[in-house]
């Protein structure tokens, strides 16, 4: 599988519809917080994608039985589950840092592998430790692990964050609720995914209050309980498939998208010249002409999201006009644009500022994806390149997306993997 890649003919135009799925940054997260109860936990709307099994083996080493069923995942969670996640399965995705808090909570103890993933910046995790710190734990970072410990238990604390870190917020979220007393998590992050997160442990017995607010409060409980819940739909997928229409002057109704979690990112496909009805489950989005090239800048929620930075970048490379897209939370993010100036795109960098000149249309070559995004992003301009494009790196693509060469065709592209 990590030597698969995409062949893709330029040239469609796609037309139809796309359902979406649960959200991959919200069901990674709630199998972690799976650890910090007793017994079965179901989770529901689950993607079919390469991180969740990633996660669910992650979860097994842990000491949980995992087993899928259809869009189903059951978690059955032991009465002690081991502490320590090892760096062979860590090392393959960001998420798994997720298990740092609930195991600190749950055991007292954690040892947890510094964290792989997408290659789009440092991402480093001090907002983490010195948030668990902050409620009496001792945190430091030894042999490539995170090693933390509270053997008395977490104690309630004031936590103010640097930057609105969603990882930060949901690994103290998760060890708050069974801290004894109250925290405080100021300048939290505001994502559908944490809200999501949030009611799952709410659901669990959990109390918390401000979520999808800069200020969330955590009263500690001595226990949880099992839960069933149903995933949040992906944003950032959703908002693949808008740019998907926008940029092959294509026609796609969104099944299951929620345009109140896509706000800024609608309003600028609308400047860019797209038609954006809603429908009874979803949103439909259709651009009849060449895109209006417009000017961004990613910003945390609710502002447009750094994972969308490829797909307004591959848009307006063949938009009419220049734009300036600005990246703000990922330094490393614009490694995606050499690829696609490969493809003839007129793009160039300055810091965190990426000045383009959009062209009629591009030109096929090979390239590689260099995360989950960029490899979404370059299928999607291979599909308004002339003549054929080869995607090396499709195991990135499959850790985020369900499916996604099929249901490219489906929508009329002309995709293979090889």
């Amino acid at each position: 599988m990590s030597h698969d890649r995409f062949r893709i003919a330029g040239g469609a135009r796609l037309k139809g519809e796309v359902v979406v799925t649960g959200a991959k940054n919200s069901v990674l997260k709630l199998m972690a917080a799976s650890l910090l109860t007793e017994g079965q936990i179901r989770i529901s709307n689950v993607p079919d994608i390469a991180d969740v099994e990633i996660m669910s083996d992650l979860l097994t080493r842990l000491g949980c039985t995992v087993t899928r069923d259809g869009a189903e995942l059951i978690i059955e969670v032991p009465a002690k589950p081991h502490h320590r996640a090892d760096y062979e399965l860590v090392r393959k995705m960001r998420a798994s840092i997720n298990v740092l808090g609930p195991l600190v909570a749950r055991l007292g103890s954690a040892e947890v592998a510094l964290p792989g993933g997408d290659a789009i910046g440092s991402r480093g995790i001090d907002f983490h430790i010195r948030g668990l710190q902050a409620m009496g734990a001792t945190a430091h970072i030894e042999h490539g692990y995170v090693i933390a410990e509270a053997p008395n238990g977490l104690t309630g604390a004031a936590v103010t964050l640097d930057f609105p870190s969603v990882g930060a917020t949901e690994n103290i979220m998760t060890a708050a609720v069974l801290a004894k007393g109250v925290t405080t998590i100021d300048n939290a992050a505001r994502e559908p995914d944490i809200v999501d997160l949030g009611e799952f442990l709410i659901s669990m017995g959990a109390k918390i209050e401000g979520l999808g607010t800069p200020l969330i409060t955590i009263t500690g409980v001595a226990k949880l309980n099992p839960a069933n819940h149903r995933v949040v739909t992906d944003r950032i997928i959703a908002g693949t498939w808008a740019f998907a229409a926008a940029i092959t002057q294509g026609d796609i109704t969104i099944h299951g998208a929620r345009a109140d979690h896509m706000e800024v990112m609608l309003d600028k496909l609308a400047s860019a010249g797209a038609i954006i009805t809603s429908t009874s489950d979803g949103i439909r989005v259709k651009m009849d002409h060449r895109p209006r090239a417009i000017d961004v800048a990613t910003l945390p929620y609710p502002g447009f999201a750094t994972d969308l930075l490829p797909f307004i970048i591959t848009m307006n490379s063949i938009a009419d006009g220049h734009s300036i897209v600005t990246e703000n939370v990922f330094e490393s993010r614009f490694m995606f644009v050499n690829e696609l100036v490969r493809l003839g795109a007129q793009i160039t960098i300055d810091g965190h500022h990426a000045s383009i000149d959009g062209i009629p249309e591009l030109s096929g070559a090979p390239v590689e994806a260099t995360d989950i995004r960029a490899g979404a992003g370059l299928m999607l301009a291979a599909l308004v390149a002339e003549g054929e494009t080869t995607v090396n790196g499709a195991f990135h693509v499959d850790r985020g997306y369900p499916l996604f060469a099929e249901q490219l065709s489906a929508l009329g592209a002309k995709v293979t993997r090889e």
